[in-house]
């Protein structure tokens, strides 16, 4: 009987801890959760701002959480977050198929993809179908960390991805580079 209790009390206090740890790292803020990986992001990782019917993902590089926040508010906070680092630059997806979603369809998307029309204006954003970014971001889960942001927008083909580059250094250097250790 000893041992029966002494089993309870350990597993008790178990479900306890980590009860608490979970209701600490729900507490957490997108925000917070942002600020805190970002230095820790680089080239080849990824941010994604999600719709809420986005699935939550298997890969041990997707982590997903959750924004009680509108779609457009955590892009732009984002993007202004992404703009004040030096070490990444985003490459920006979207999906094609928002240009064909029609209103009677999905109440909202007009307004959305105008406002998001503004926010990108002066971002290099690609517009490419659905699965294959979704393809690149399960290719780049396997191996580097994919930040996920789900909000609780409910109009289809909205979420927007940013593919992280290094900040300090481009496509010309590299090639650059590369030409200098082949030529030797």
């Amino acid at each position: 009987m000893h041992q029966t209790a002494m089993k309870k009390h350990i597993l008790s206090t178990l479900l306890l801890t980590l009860i608490m740890t979970t209701n600490v790292f729900s507490s957490e803020t997108w925000k917070e959760k942002l600020q805190i990986e970002l230095p820790l992001l680089g080239h080849r990782n990824w941010i994604v701002v999600a719709d809420s019917a986005y699935p939550l993902q298997t890969a041990p590089g997707i982590e997903t959480i959750y924004a009680e926040a509108d779609q457009v508010t955590v892009v732009k906070e984002v993007l202004a977050t992404l703009a004040k680092t030096k070490h990444v630059k985003p490459i920006i997806y979207t999906d094609t198929e928002m240009k064909f979603v029609v209103e009677a369809n999905a109440p909202g998307i007009s307004a959305y993809r105008d406002t998001l029309g503004h926010i990108l204006a002066n971002q290099p954003a690609q517009v490419l179908p659905h699965e294959q970014i979704i393809a690149k971001l399960d290719e780049a889960g396997k191996t580097f960390k994919v930040l996920l942001i789900k909000t609780p927008l409910t109009v289809p083909y909205t979420s927007v991805f940013f593919q992280l580059e290094c900040g300090y250094w481009n496509a010309e250097a590299e090639k650059q580079l590369r030409d200098a250790m082949t030529a030797k």
